[in-house]
Formats: structure tokens, C-alpha cells, sequence
């Protein structure tokens, strides 16, 4: 009894206010939101800073291993991509179509759709399909060995776990994405002229318009944004899987946050280059 006073659990303490409370917990997410920003930034730069180092020693990338990861990335995500862009250029001309007729310019429907997937829908749709199937199963590969303690034995063994695991997948994913998106400006256009046809246009006016339309400035303008998209998504879906936890449901946690991750960080840079676009006139 002379240790621990059995009195002092009656004394309760005040629980503070609810205005206190809101602004704790604003400022400990603000903290939180910072760090990770910071983390993020410091290893896209990590990543960079090798990916170079094997362009200039390019024996030391496992060149097997990254072919294969670009197939699992590229090859087999071709179907849903494709489909992706047609339904998306089908959509699009339809209900661009139905607007258009009221002041008989059907026949723009064809610029409107052309330069919307060359500029910004055919680069951001397929980083997004990159970002939820890619970006996740990095995290979740690197999430399990980290788990299992192989990423340790990697460290252990001398060998760094960047280049040794994630330079292998962003060099993948930067070589994929920018085919993936020119099969989604494929079906895309595929879809649209199909809504142009039903309109009364044949494919030779069709193939004209969007030539009018689009020049090789706007093809190349969405497909320099590609090479970026790729460069996050694989590098935020490396990160998350390295700072995965322990528990049952850490590595789909991880998943989780590298889908999310990446998907703000693709938005966030295609502003980034929407201003630089403007200024540089393109």
C-alpha cells in the first residue's frame, strides 16, 4: 500500500476540448503528410540518381529481371488498356457528338477527341491502369520480402536493395508506359471513328480531321508526361513496399497506399506540366 496509492484512480483527467483535439490532430496529420512528402521526394531523387548510374554502367542492372517485369507490366496489361481507351474514345465522340449537332459541327467531334487522348486523357488513363496494377504489385512484392526478412539478407549480403529492386522495376515501367498509351490513343481513335461513322462520316474525312487536328507536338507533348508517370508510379510503389510493417495486413496497407500515392502524384505532376505547357507554348 505504501507503493501505489489506490486513491488516485478515482482522480480522472479532464479530457481536453473538442476545438484542442481537432487542431492536435490536424497538426499531427500536417506533420505526418509533411514527413512523407519529404520521404518521397528524397527517394524518386535516390532512384534518379542510380537510374543514371546505370546508364552510364548498364552491367550492373539485371537486364533478365527487367525484362520480365515489363512484360508482366507492358504485355499483359495491353488488354485493359485497350479497352480502356476505346470505351474512353467512344464515350467521349458520343457525348461530344450530341452537343456538336445542335450547331451542325459534328465533324469536330474528331478534333476535340484527337487532342483530348494525345494531351492529357491517353497519358493520364494509362497511368492510372499502371498505378493500380503495377504500382500495388511492386509494393506488395517488396512488402513480402521485406516481411520475410529478405530485403535484410540482401543488406546483409553487401548488395543494395535500391538497385538490386527498384531500379530493375522503374526502368520497366518507364520503357512500358509510353507504348501502353499509344495503344490507348489507338483504340481510342478506333472508338471514336466508329461514333463518326454512325454519323454519316466515312474513315478517309475522319483520318483527314484528326490529321488537321493534332500534329506530332501534341503526340509527343503527352508522351513526354509518360516517361515522369513512370518514374513515380514505380519508384512510390518501391517506397511503399519497403516501408512496409509487420502484421496480416501491412502489405495490402502498402498496396493501398501506393495506388493512392501514385495516382496524386501523377495529377500533381501532369499540373506541373500543364503550366510548363503554357509558358513554353505548347
Amino acid at each position: 500500500m505504501t507503493l501505489f496509492d489506490p486513491g488516485q484512480l478515482a482522480t480522472l483527467l479532464p479530457r481536453p476540448h473538442s476545438f484542442v483535439q481537432v487542431a492536435e490532430d490536424l497538426g499531427k496529420a500536417t506533420v505526418r503528410f509533411s514527413d512523407d512528402v519529404k520521404l518521397q521526394i528524397a527517394f524518386i531523387g535516390e532512384i534518379a540518381f542510380k537510374l543514371l548510374n546505370t546508364l552510364l554502367h548498364p552491367r550492373s542492372l539485371r537486364w533478365k529481371d527487367a525484362f520480365l517485369i515489363a512484360e508482366k507490366s507492358g504485355a499483359d496489361a495491353v488488354g485493359i488498356t485497350a479497352l480502356l481507351g476505346f470505351l474512353i474514345g467512344l464515350i467521349l465522340a458520343f457525348q461530344s457528338a450530341i452537343a456538336m449537332k445542335k450547331l451542325g459541327a459534328e465533324i469536330f467531334v474528331a478534333d476535340l477527341v484527337v487532342i483530348s487522348l494525345f494531351r492529357e486523357l491517353g497519358p493520364l488513363i494509362t497511368a492510372f491502369i499502371l498505378a493500380a496494377r503495377s504500382g500495388s504489385a511492386f509494393a506488395a512484392e517488396l512488402g513480402t520480402m521485406k516481411i520475410n526478412e529478405e530485403i535484410d539478407a540482401l543488406t546483409t549480403m553487401g548488395l543494395d536493395p535500391v538497385q538490386f529492386l527498384a531500379v530493375p522495376r522503374v526502368i520497366a515501367a518507364v520503357f512500358v508506359i509510353p507504348l501502353l498509351t499509344l495503344f490507348n490513343h489507338l483504340f481510342g481513335l478506333i472508338g471514336c471513328g466508329l461514333v463518326m461513322s454512325s454519323f454519316g462520316f466515312p474513315p478517309v474525312t475522319f483520318f483527314n480531321q484528326i490529321q488537321l487536328a493534332a500534329g506530332l507536338g501534341d503526340l509527343l507533348g503527352g508522351l513526354v508526361k509518360t516517361f515522369v508517370f513512370g518514374v513515380l508510379i514505380a519508384g512510390i510503389g518501391c517506397l511503399r513496399g519497403f516501408q512496409t510493417g509487420t502484421g496480416a495486413s501491412a502489405v495490402g496497407d502498402s498496396a493501398t497506399k501506393a495506388v493512392v500515392s501514385g495516382i496524386i502524384a501523377i495529377v500533381v505532376s501532369d499540373g506541373v506540366f500543364a503550366v510548363l505547357y503554357y509558358f513554353l507554348g505548347i
